[in-house]
């Protein structure tokens, strides 16, 4: 016997409880009045006790407007929730399990940027603080976006989003080892602290002054004024040297006298130099000694301290002053000269025309 009957997809039904009559209009009108009028107020008291405390970087005008915020974001969703359509639901959650929890999240990302923001500025935008409040401000927002997730009701799935977000993580990572080295570079380089923001450095063949440290890059201003972008895997690779590390920095500079002037008598000049430059340290003495013979001059090396701030300041004026002095002394500067020597005599004709004949001579 032939079965006449078709067989259909079974359609599910969604409970939704959506009652609105001009009542329920009427009351989510007053809710949402009325929580703006809350939020107003409380942003009002904030604002006015910020100006009586001492906890600014927790009572303050920011705060007083997310406080705000709140207020009005929880006033429209209660008014949706009577008028009854937060109850529908969608993914196996409910409309209000995902609006509480994109409501959550987005509070959650304001007071995590508002965090990091305060905790940079209090700080004077020293670097160790900026990685530090980068690396909170990450993790923060990561809890609590798995916290979200909760609250919207799809904890079941959760294992899965975990699963995925794993998969494309490996994917990302081999799509961006680059970023990543730079930003484990960047985490390192922070607990080594080899540089400050106003660092004289040199990084290979690049000098000039330290102005930012990020995450992924640290950014150098050259000495011509040119702004240079140094990834941190290479830059925490590279060999870094820090004219700004210690407060004080030695002064080397070589100078050569002729060697027909007296070297002790050159010596002391330079040393009586030495002890009117006022920035020039007493201790470490500064030293002056014959270094070496070269081919064209006796070479006296000096070498003083000073101050790491002032330390181009104190070269200048140590090789202007010195030159000066010897100048003033009748000490020689030489330049250089050659003496050529040859094996066999050398003879020269010189040849001078006279008047009607011309004249040779030879020697």
């Amino acid at each position: 016997m032939a079965n006449n009957t078709t067989d259909t997809l079974p359609i599910p039904e969604v409970p939704v409880d959506i009652n609105i009559s001009l009542l329920t209009i009427a009351e989510a009108l007053i809710i949402i009045v009325g929580m703006i009028f809350l939020g107003r107020v409380a942003r009002r008291v904030i604002i006015r006790k910020s100006k009586e405390t001492n906890l600014t970087w927790i009572i303050n005008e920011d705060t007083a407007e997310i406080v705000a915020r709140m207020f009005i974001l929880g006033g429209i969703i209660w008014a949706l929730y009577v008028l009854g359509i937060m109850n529908y639901e969608i993914w196996g959650t409910t409309i209000g399990n995902i609006a509480f929890a994109i409501g959550f999240f987005y509070f959650a990302y304001l007071i995590a940027k508002k965090s990091k923001d305060y905790m940079i500025a209090s700080s004077g935008r020293k670097p160790d603080v900026i990685v530090k409040a980068k690396v909170f401000y990450y993790i923060f927002l990561t809890v609590m976006f798995f916290l979200a997730l909760n609250f919207a009701g799809v904890s079941g799935q959760l294992s899965a989003v975990m699963a995925a977000i794993g998969i494309t993580g490996i994917v990302l990572g081999f799509a961006a080892q680059t970023v990543v080295a730079n930003f484990v570079s960047g985490v390192f380089m922070y607990f080594d602290k080899p540089l400050q923001i106003g660092d004289q450095v040199q990084i290979g063949e690049l000098e000039g002054v330290v102005e930012d440290m990020r995450i992924l890059s640290t950014r150098i201003r050259a000495w011509d004024g040119t702004l240079i972008r140094i990834p941190n895997e290479k830059l925490f690779n590279s060999n870094i040297v820090n004219f700004m590390h210690y407060p004080i920095r030695r002064v080397d500079v070589d100078i050569g006298i002729a060697y027909s002037s007296e070297a002790d008598k050159a010596v002391e000049i330079i040393k009586r130099v030495l002890d009117e430059i006022p920035l020039v340290l007493a201790e470490p003495e500064p030293l002056v000694y014959v270094d070496n013979l070269s081919d064209s001059a006796v070479m006296i090396a000096i070498r003083a301290w000073a101050p790491s701030e002032k330390w181009f300041d104190v070269r200048t004026r140590i090789i202007r002053d010195v030159k000066k002095a010897l100048n003033e002394a009748g000490i020689e500067i030489p330049f250089p000269q050659r003496v050529n020597w040859f094996a066999n005599e050398l003879r020269v004709r010189v040849e001078e025309p006279s008047p009607g004949e011309e004249g040779k001579t030879e020697t």
